[in-house]
């Protein structure tokens, strides 16, 4: 994906207007919204634009494309083209509304975006996963101690992950980044903190405890799957 922002204007004019003709025709024409959507995606050009009123990341820490968020905007300008609720599937429990396997959607969408929508879901959404899983283990360790009331987790499964508190971290994160210290952290400053520190931990860890780290982010990841598809049953 070029490194290109929205220009300045109008912020209810589409920016990337040749990626969102593309949808628009595709799926009139007959094409899968789905096929014609993936297709948009590799047309695409920005990594960030602000468009009415919401400011979009679409690529955080420089390679990891949040390829459901260009999904949901470009949607947006699709309404009442598409089945709603598969759209929602789509954007809410990540799954597709057509069978596809990873070559037919590396395909669509380019192999330089599909391979920073890996980094993405690897660096952010598997790390997620595995700071739950750790986060769980810590409250079990309490639990079995007798400890009702004590310590956030948090604070344990940084030291055990990163090897540092969470505000040493995000202090040194932001340092890097430029950004003002003392402030809460909001969502999109959250998603970039997750993959700096999934890159700290794989800088800072060997082989053996990468690859068992991402294990356990993916099981734990698995499982939410499990409960969520349950819970829609």
């Amino acid at each position: 994906m070029a490194r290109r922002k929205r220009s300045q204007g109008d912020n209810n004019i589409s920016t990337d207007s040749e990626s969102v003709r593309h949808l628009r025709e595709s799926i009139a024409g007959g094409e899968h919204w789905f096929t014609a959507l993936l297709e948009s995606i590799a047309l695409w050009t920005l990594t960030e634009e602000t468009y009415k009123d919401r400011t979009y990341h679409y690529l955080i820490g420089g390679d990891a494309f949040d390829w459901l968020l260009l999904a949901e905007r470009l949607l947006s300008e699709v309404k009442g083209l598409v089945p709603q609720e598969e759209v929602v599937d789509l954007l809410f429990h990540a799954r597709l509304p057509l069978q596809m396997t990873d070559e037919e959607f590396k395909g669509l969408i380019g192999a330089s975006k599909y391979s920073a929508q890996l980094n993405y879901f690897y660096g952010v959404t598997v790390e997620e996963a595995l700071v739950l899983a750790v986060e769980g283990e810590v409250r079990k360790e309490q639990v079995g101690r007798g400890i009702i009331e004590g310590e956030e987790p948090g604070e344990e499964v940084c030291r055990r992950l990163y090897g540092a508190s969470r505000h040493a971290l995000l202090t040194k994160f932001r340092k890097e980044k430029g950004y003002p210290r003392g402030r809460s952290v909001q969502f999109q400053e959250m998603k970039e903190f997750t993959y700096w520190l999934f890159k700290f931990r794989v800088s800072n860890s060997d082989k053996a405890r990468i690859a068992s780290d991402t294990a356990k982010g993916l099981k734990e990841l698995e499982r939410q799957w499990k409960n969520k598809h349950k819970n829609r049953e």
